[in-house]
């Protein structure tokens, strides 16, 4: 499972083995309310996830002993959920096909600005808070996870303050867009307005109802999903 602990800041895996591009790398992480774990192998890299659950990679595409892709192989067959950004020097359109294909979420081309790493980092990890939601349905959950939206805004609590200021203001339209589309029996437009909605969520750790929102989207027509999205959205809005 790739989705962050509740209670854990994110962890994320470096792979890296020039000097010089590490030591960017761990200039332009230590912003980020992260722990950084490196490797400067495809060898040291298998050995980090022995013993750790990531949360993000961040893979070098050619290693001394290895290449990107094939690490990512090896090391999703350990945790197959797991996100990866890759970096390279090459800017082929050839090559970030190739790395797309091979499941990473986004290439890095070398050299790149430390805001352009920072973006890349904090919107793939809301991404993945957004489309996981990896959460028993019969677990409970709390209404808010910190975790996940202080990492999107690079642990900057005004600023999710002011994002869950505004989610909450909108919350009432989102829910009533959904009542009607639901009313009409529209189960395309209902789910429109879930998906919506759903990276909303994600993007504030309003986690109760991003269940909700996900079991309402792939079930519209069920009266108990309706009765748990509207719980999760009434007890927001209190």
């Amino acid at each position: 499972m790739n989705t962050q602990r509740q209670g854990t800041i994110p962890h994320l895996l470096l792979v890296e083995d020039d000097m010089t591009s590490q030591g960017f790398f761990q200039f332009a992480l230590e912003s980020l309310p992260a722990t950084v774990d490196i490797a400067d192998s495809f060898a040291s890299a298998l050995r980090r996830a022995e013993s750790a659950h990531y949360d993000l990679l961040l893979i070098d595409v050619n290693l001394p002993d290895g290449d990107g892709p094939s690490l990512l192989q090896h090391l999703r067959a350990r945790d197959p959920q797991v996100t990866a950004l890759a970096h390279t020097a090459d800017a082929s359109s050839e090559m970030q096909q190739n790395l797309q294909r091979a499941g990473f979420s986004e290439t890095l081309i070398k050299p790149m600005s430390r805001e352009t790493l920072l973006k890349a980092i904090r919107r793939t990890l809301a991404k993945s808070a957004a489309n996981s939601n990896e959460v028993d349905d019969n677990q409970e959950v709390p209404d808010w996870d910190e975790t996940v939206a202080l990492s999107a805004l690079n642990g900057q609590q005004a600023h999710l303050r002011a994002l869950r200021e505004l989610f909450l203001s909108e919350l009432p339209n989102a829910r009533d867009a959904v009542r009607r589309a639901l009313e009409h029996q529209d189960e395309d437009e209902a789910r429109s307005q879930l998906h919506r909605l759903k990276a909303s969520c994600g993007f504030v750790g309003a986690l109760r109802l991003a269940r909700a929102v996900r079991q309402l989207h792939a079930h519209p027509g069920s009266a108990p999903a309706r009765q748990q999205f509207e719980l999760a959205v009434g007890t927001l809005l209190r």
